[in-house]
């Protein structure tokens, strides 16, 4: 029994050591294997070239933006100022005209018959003027040589004065009629480009009408001016001169100009002060358009950046700078605060410094870390 129990402690001690041994074995085996894996080291990272732009101080205006309608200085709204019916309209709407050339035509036959009477009326009243006047100079011949009496001459001085003044009146109102004719043809008032024409050949018009009829309008594409109001609080700012920028719904500069005119009154209904700006003839407005007027109030130095530059994560703006790291360089994202867009650049209002390298290219190859090589390129680019 004792013997028994002897040999199976051996077998047991035996077996632990066969254990142990094999666990040193393995540990060995790995321990050699970390070394052949970690044995092995290959060349560093490449660094990817970047350009790289340095934050710098640059001008960066303060304004504000504002609707704006165009107008013109010299804009015309034709109505007629007879009856009658249109029997002619010789121009189209967006035509260009001359000052005086004919537009339309209200029927003028009634008109001209009267004239033609009115004609007959000043012909017979010239043909009584003309025998009275013979007849005073008659009458006073005998009047002078003793053959007639003074009343025939007085009465012959009276027939020619009444003659006379019946003429003039006939006279007088054969040109009234001739220039209410003119007004049956409508005429280009000044040089400009026809408005929309809402009547057509055969309507009645009248100048009695309530509202009364436009027939179509003349503006003056060479004097255009955009209206702005801007708000009493900026009162103390404005001042002729200033500079304004035409832009159109998607923000693209249709015309530079400056403050021509600032009223001396307050508008009561949106408290807010007209000012007018003059816009250059080559823009491409229109009479009545609605467009977007930004006032630059004043110009400050600022550090900026490329719009290019700046990457937007979860509403949080951010850029990378190439920044020193043992013998190189490495990208380095920064939050950063920016204003609204000027041009190609972000105004910073906080996160830089003047003179970080700023990374402008190449963004979408790097990360926080990443090995640049960085290359100056144009400021602001």
């Amino acid at each position: 029994m004792a013997q028994a129990v002897r040999t199976e402690s051996i077998w047991t001690t035996t077996r632990l050591e066969a254990a142990g041994l094999l666990a040193l074995g393995v540990l060995a085996l790995g321990l050699a294997g970390c070394k052949a894996a970690a044995a092995p080291s290959g060349p560093p990272p490449q660094a990817m070239p970047v350009m790289v732009a340095p934050v710098s101080l640059n001008p960066v205006p303060t304004s504000d933006t504002y609707v704006a309608t165009i107008k013109s200085r010299r804009s015309a709204t034709l109505s007629p100022q007879v009856d009658g019916n249109i029997t002619k309209i010789s121009v189209v709407s967006g035509q260009s005209v001359k000052m005086g050339q004919e537009m339309m035509e209200i029927d003028p036959l009634k008109q001209v018959a009267t004239v033609d009477q009115q004609i007959g009326t000043q012909a017979q009243a010239n043909a009584t003027y003309q025998f009275n006047k013979a007849d005073v100079e008659r009458q006073k011949r005998l009047f002078e040589e003793g053959i007639t009496s003074r009343q025939a001459y007085d009465t012959a001085v009276q027939n020619y004065q009444s003659a006379k003044a019946a003429y003039d009146a006939s006279a007088a109102g054969t040109a009234t009629q001739k220039r209410q004719l003119a007004y049956y043809q409508i005429r280009a008032p000044f040089s400009g480009v026809v408005g929309d024409i809402p009547v057509h050949v055969g309507d009645y018009v009248t100048e009695a009408s309530v509202p009364s009829t436009i027939l179509t309008t003349v503006d003056d594409p060479s004097g255009l001016e955009a209206y702005i109001y801007v708000p009493t609080e900026r009162l103390a700012q404005l001042k002729i001169g200033l500079p304004v920028d035409i832009l159109n719904t998607a923000g693209d500069v249709l015309a530079k100009s400056t403050v021509s005119f600032l009223s001396p009154q307050v508008d009561n209904g949106i408290q807010g002060i007209l000012v007018k700006v003059e816009v250059p003839t080559n823009s491409k407005v229109r009479t009545q358009q609605v467009v977007n007027a930004r006032i630059t109030w004043s110009s400050t130095p600022k550090p900026t950046v490329p719009v290019l530059a700046v990457t937007q994560i979860g509403g949080q703006s951010f850029v990378y700078i190439a920044k020193a790291a043992g013998q190189g360089f490495v990208a380095h994202q920064i939050p950063i605060t920016v204003g609204d867009t000027v041009g190609n650049v972000y105004p910073v209002l906080g996160g830089l410094n003047p003179g970080d390298q700023v990374i402008v290219s190449g963004l979408q190859f790097i990360g926080e870390g990443a090995p640049v090589s960085p290359i100056k390129g144009p400021q602001g680019s």
